[in-house]
């Protein structure tokens, strides 16, 4: 399996494909823009009204709508996390490593957030969900810094093992390992990523998050409230700290200065790996060009989504969740039995669903409606396919076992708007849309591995425009189509269609249907 990162830099974003197999399966973008906020961002806020109803708080962050705070978002120790604020903003406390700091008594689990807080208090908050739709973000006070292979968490003293590691003689090892170097007053979760590393690489992990606290710190003394105070990594680094592993193959970069950017940090984290970025510099073809990217996005996204042999995907949302289609559209296979045939579109459903979820970064309530199948075995088979391709998706995922009608509902964490890209342009025959040309090619040659199976001649008439692009290069997409059917197409342009109109024809010159 091999993993490549693609980064192309513009004049007011920064694009992030993540290609696995050549295969798009996360799109990230990086806008520059006055207020942005990301999950892990931290600010000094103020408290607009805590509201004893919702049993949370309205917390102006400087964005257009407030944040929100639940009273179970506030964490165990925040009367000691706003000690600590209050006598460091105030310079009365120089010392930030917590080692000698008093800690005040756990709040109530089942307490009010009126009790807690008021009007016009200041207090430190983190990002844990980006605004959305019409919501402002959703804001948490217990504070965690992530690293590349532990997180710190100020005000603790819990030691967490991450429940991906299996073995329980590699967690009690980390366990151990991480108690003997936790700074007093920090807690710790170890993530799967630091599984087989040494002390060493832990400990080096935590210094480093130790460095970006004291940093945040020195800037309370003279912060705005509200403001930001700790920035989460540029988005090329908070990448590779969340997925790099080894399987990564190469990272390649337009743009010189983020290229020696991931450099550093690479270096930082991995320096065997530094020599896989790349400085992409050819003036000839864009770098998303070159790995094929923007036919993927106009091919993943959308409507509809076209996968092997002839299957389909409906993909539609609501306010409240997303459903999911499956569709195993106009193949035949006579091979196959009704139930094995289900089977198989499913499976490729699966994987591709696994994918989409990733790639548009969808959250919320996910409902799929596959195919029907009557076997139980088969029904298991595909319920645990369709986790295991889901396992490598960071974001947390519950996914439930087909109900009796066939339907698989899946829960997946919502932290940032999902994305989404238009599919359909202009229509330049008339007014309206039409769906991305690049798609045509797609539906032309789905349709011939359908026709060509029954009819031993095809004539394909289509817009000389689209003639032409079927007909140009070496090979050639009809060239191609020759290898693999061992049959030549007819291709006529014609004057007379529309831009993505076409049909094919038999030898006696009857349309295909």
């Amino acid at each position: 399996m091999n993993k490549e990162l693609i980064i192309r830099s513009g004049s007011e974003a920064v694009d992030f494909a993540l290609l696995k197999d050549g295969k798009l399966i996360e799109l990230h973008k990086e806008e520059e823009k006055g207020t942005n906020f990301s999950v892990g961002d931290i600010f000094i806020a103020k408290i607009r009204k805590p509201v004893a109803g919702l049993n949370a708080a309205f917390v102006n962050l400087g964005y257009e709508k407030d944040a929100f705070l639940h009273y179970h978002d506030l964490g165990p120790n925040l009367p000691s996390l706003m000690k600590f604020i209050k006598l460091v903003s105030a310079g009365k406390l120089k010392d930030y490593s917590l080692k000698n700091f008093p800690f005040e008594a756990e709040i109530n689990k089942d307490g009010m957030i009126t009790d807690i807080l008021s009007a016009n208090q200041s207090v430190l908050v983190q990002v844990v969900k980006e605004p959305i739709s019409t919501k402002g973000p959703r804001i948490s006070s217990e504070i965690s810094l992530a690293g590349r292979y532990v997180v710190l968490v100020p005000f603790s003293d819990r030691v967490s093992i991450s429940q991906k590691i299996d073995s329980k003689e590699e967690k009690d090892r980390l366990k151990r390992l991480v108690q003997s170097i936790r700074p007093k007053g920090f807690g710790v979760i170890v993530r799967t990523v630091a599984e087989g590393k040494k002390v060493a690489e832990l400990d080096r992990d935590l210094q480093l998050l130790l460095d970006r606290w004291s940093a945040m710190c020195k800037r309370l003394q003279t912060a705005h409230h509200p403001s930001k105070v700790l920035g989460e990594l540029n988005k090329a680094s908070s990448i590779l700290r969340d997925v790099f592993n080894d399987t990564f193959t190469s990272i390649h970069i337009d743009d010189e200065e983020l290229y020696i950017q991931t450099k550093d940090y690479l270096q930082e984290i991995a320096p065997d790996k530094v020599s896989i970025v790349k400085h992409y510099q050819s003036k000839d073809l864009p770098l998303f060009e070159k790995y094929h990217i923007e036919r993927q996005i106009k091919t993943s996204f959308g409507k509809t989504v076209s996968m092997s042999k002839g299957a389909y995907l409906i993909i539609e949302h609501t306010e409240a969740l997303h459903v999911i289609d499956v569709n195993s559209g106009n193949r035949s296979n006579k091979a196959l039995s009704q139930e094995d045939t289900a089977l198989e579109v499913n499976m490729i459903a699966a994987a591709e669903i696994a994918r989409q979820l990733r790639l548009r970064d969808m959250g919320g309530i996910i409902v799929v409606d596959f195919i029907d199948m009557q076997n139980a075995e088969n029904r298991k088979q595909l319920y645990d396919f369709l986790r295991e391709e889901m396992s490598d998706d960071k974001a947390k995922h519950k996914i439930l076992p087909p109900s009796k009608f066939g339907l698989i509902q899946i829960t997946r964490q919502r932290v940032r708007p999902e994305v989404n890209i238009k599919t359909r342009e202009e229509d330049p025959n008339e007014n309206g849309e039409i769906e991305a040309p690049i798609l045509i090619i797609d539906k032309i040659t789905a349709d011939l591995e359908r026709i060509i199976k029954v009819h031993k001649k095809v004539v394909l008439n289509a817009h000389p425009f689209v003639a032409a692009y079927l007909e140009k290069g070496f090979p050639s997409i009809r060239s191609k189509w020759f290898f693999e059917h061992k049959k030549w197409v007819k291709i006529i342009p014609r004057d007379a269609y529309t831009y993505l109109e076409y049909h094919f024809f038999d030898k006696q010159g009857n349309q295909i249907k």
